[in-house]
């Protein structure tokens, strides 16, 4: 029996069964954020953001993981994931898992609707409408909607429209009121006009909304005069939105600009239709807009939920979560708001959204002001058009410092605003660099040089998240501040390394603290794990605690196993993709995996090592990165790993935020060997720990300045092992 046990075991050790697949796993995160919406706990308006963000989700990921797969099996490619699917196969199952999803929304979308009702917010049909209701919307319909629309016949002298990406169209079987030939209508849905129209209050507390659709379908007659309706139906296009990139392309940017164009324009990967559409409606729109009959998927209920964010008004702020306002770090107050101050005096990290984003740009706009500055090198990735950072550093090149901006173009769906910041930024004098063209540049950092009596001191951030004000109130993510000098000059290697070469080199620079993408990041992971390992083997203290949003890279995983073989106690807190299969005898006995979701995305990655004492202690290998474990990240971004050395900072990584997210029982969900997450249940909710209250209530370590650093509550002791 043992023996047939270990023959297993290795036999599980050198199979593709050990990994689980990458985007059914995805598809299991996502099923977790559609639980939220049935999670009673939260506001009634929060759980409809939850299917919200859900749908919106599925729509991302349909434009891109599944769209890749499906061209993959169009070329006949049929080689393996490292779990051992095929294309075709990973196609299979990812349409099954989907179609469960998608019933298991409009199942959501159907109890939140009477539940909105029993608070007075009304999703009306068109029938549900008063007369009055009507008379306004016809006045509303001719001022607000009318003018933007334009109806579209399709004939032998007019062909089917071009329908772009996410857009939305009412197709209408239109006959000829003096007997002559009928033909189909389509009308697209105006994409700047609200999905869902408010009608006029007619009873104090009472919310009425109607879908756009149904409103035009209530006035057809005005935009095909002369037709009558015999049928319609609502459908919308799903395209692919992934971006292949020419290796040699001269000039990037004309690579990009042409590029956007063309995902306008990308192939069909949905074709998403009310089940209650006409067969021969059905049939004719298939045909006409070229979708394969694999495209076309029917919805029992309503289209496009990603626009009932729409639903959430001010209005009802009790259906909602109470405001929360981020804290500033009282050891800048205490500085008198100056940043460089604060941080010369001792390392701070801020931990967003628990605390201001503010910070950050405080940062880059009190380098920009100071005489004493005399450069400054910032990294984009994500930002909003009227970033503060952005005009930071327009005011710091106009006002004659030296200033870098590498900016990531190849950040997906925010290349079109890259692009404009990036022109912005040269007309100001900003000296933009692009990065490298197989590479994201994914590493947040900025880093500023100070001029302080006759020598020149530099201070950097390095961040878990990106530059975007809006993402740091909802994203969990780390900023250290520091003046190291090695991790300044560790930051200017970086720089230098994408600025100076037109690909990576096969040897970097040389780093002194921290370890980057796509050089030295995975070596060095894989020499702390493999430390960890022989610190059990030789009976010594050893454990590995990791924060992370995504763990899918294959070779760091088999470092795990080997660890965990070892005897190594390991806690991962993944948020989304987890291809490990944790808790299987003989393989990752000793690895725990869980997810939290909750109010706040978590974003923030934290790697943490024993090194010779049980976790938590004042010894620990500490690190924040920018990068996941994936391999796109291990090998095809510019990534970082930051050391975290600070004892006072140091606690707060560890002790503080590591140990909340372990000990969290209200937002986490517990991993199984088969992928399949339970959800963890507290005996009592009323007194059960919750992360994101926690942070909420408790300042950070390093930024109460000169307040008392008080104990970790009692139920914040971690002492290690195996499980969360």
């Amino acid at each position: 029996m043992a023996d047939g046990t270990t023959r297993t075991q290795k036999a599980l050790k050198a199979s593709p069964d050990r990994f689980l697949n990458r985007e059914l796993s995805w598809l299991e995160f996502n099923r977790r954020v559609l639980e939220e919406t049935a999670n009673k706990a939260h506001p009634l308006l929060e759980r409809l953001r939850f299917l919200s963000i859900s749908a919106s989700n599925l729509d991302e990921f349909e434009m891109v993981r599944y769209a890749g797969l499906r061209e993959q099996v169009r070329a006949g490619i049929v080689k393996p994931s490292q779990d051992g699917l095929k294309p075709s196969e990973q196609v299979e199952q990812i349409e099954k898992a989907s179609l469960r999803l998608i019933a298991d929304q409009q199942e959501q979308w159907r109890i939140l609707k009477e539940e909105m009702a029993a608070e007075n917010i009304h999703v009306l049909s068109a029938a549900a409408l008063t007369k009055k209701e009507r008379t306004d919307l016809e006045t509303y319909f001719r001022n607000n909607i009318f003018p933007v629309l334009t109806p579209l016949a399709v004939d032998p002298a007019h062909p089917f429209p071009f329908i772009p990406n996410l857009g939305f169209s009412i197709a209408v079987d239109l006959a000829s009121r003096s007997g002559g030939e009928g033909h189909v209508g389509i009308v697209p849905l105006p994409a700047f006009v609200r999905r869902f129209i408010r009608l006029p209050k007619t009873t104090k507390g009472h919310m009425r909304f109607i879908a756009l659709e149904d409103v035009i379908g209530l006035f057809l007659e005005e935009l095909f005069p002369g037709f009558v309706e015999k049928d319609r139906c609502l459908f919308r296009v799903v395209r692919d939105s992934d971006i292949d990139i020419e290796e040699e392309a001269e000039d990037l940017i004309r690579e990009f600009e042409v590029m956007l164009k063309q995902r306008r324009r990308g192939r069909i990967v949905r074709l998403r239709m009310q089940s209650s559409a006409p067969d021969k409606l059905r049939e004719f729109i298939t045909h006409e807009i070229g979708a394969e009959q694999a495209d076309t998927v029917l919805y029992d209920g309503i289209l496009g939920m990603a626009q009932l964010s729409e639903l959430i008004v001010d209005d009802r702020l009790d259906l909602q979560f109470p405001p929360y306002e981020p804290r500033y770090p009282e050891r800048i107050r205490e500085m008198g708001g100056d940043c460089f101050a604060a941080i010369r005096a001792k390392d701070i990290l801020v931990h967003h959204p628990f605390e201001s984003f503010d910070v950050v740009v405080q940062f880059i706009r009190q380098a920009a002001a100071d005489p004493q500055v005399v450069a400054i090198k910032q990294t984009l990735y994500r930002t909003t058009s009227n970033s503060p950072v952005v005009a930071a550093l327009i005011e710091a090149a106009e006002s004659g410092k030296n200033v870098t901006a590498l900016v990531e173009i190849k950040a997906r769906f925010d290349e079109e605003a890259n692009l404009r910041l990036a022109r912005d930024l040269e007309r100001a004098g900003v000296q933009v660099v692009y990065g490298f063209i197989e590479y994201k540049t994914h590493a947040k950092v900025s880093l500023v040089v100070r001029r302080e009596g006759t020598e020149l001191r530099s201070y950097t951030h390095f961040g878990t998240g990106n530059y975007h004000p809006i993402n740091a109130r909802i994203y969990t993510d780390l900023s250290l501040f520091t003046a190291d000098a090695a991790l300044g000059r560790d930051a200017n290697r970086l720089f230098n390394f994408v600025t100076a070469y037109r690909e990576p080199p096969d040897v970097g620079p040389v780093l002194e603290k921290i370890s980057m993408s796509p050089l030295t990041l995975r070596s060095n992971l894989i020499k702390m794990i493999e430390a960890e390992a022989a610190a059990s083997r030789k009976g010594q203290p050893c454990g590995i605690w990791a924060k992370m949003n995504s763990l899918v890279d294959g070779e760091v995983i088999d470092k795990l196993y080997e660890a965990s073989q070892a005897g190594v106690p390991i806690t991962l807190v993944v948020r989304g993709i987890c291809c490990l299969r944790p808790g299987v005898p003989g393989l990752s006995e000793t690895i725990a995996v869980k997810s939290i979701v909750g109010r706040f995305l978590e974003h923030s990655r934290i790697v943490c090592f024993a090194n010779g004492e049980t976790l938590p202690s004042p010894n620990a290998k500490v690190f924040i990165s920018s990068a996941d474990w994936m391999p796109r990240n291990l090998t095809r971004r510019v990534e970082a790993l930051v050391p975290i050395e600070n004892p006072t900072v140091h606690r707060q990584v560890l002790n503080q935020i590591m140990v909340a997210n372990l000990n969290d029982e209200t937002q986490s969900w517990i991993m199984e060997a088969d992928g399949d997450y339970r959800r963890v249940k507290p005996e009592n909710r009323e007194t059960a720990f919750e992360a994101h209250q926690y942070f909420m209530d408790n300042p950070s370590l390093s930024g109460r300045g000169s307040a008392l650093e008080v104990s970790l509550p009692p139920r914040l002791s971690h002492k290690g092992g195996k499980s969360a």
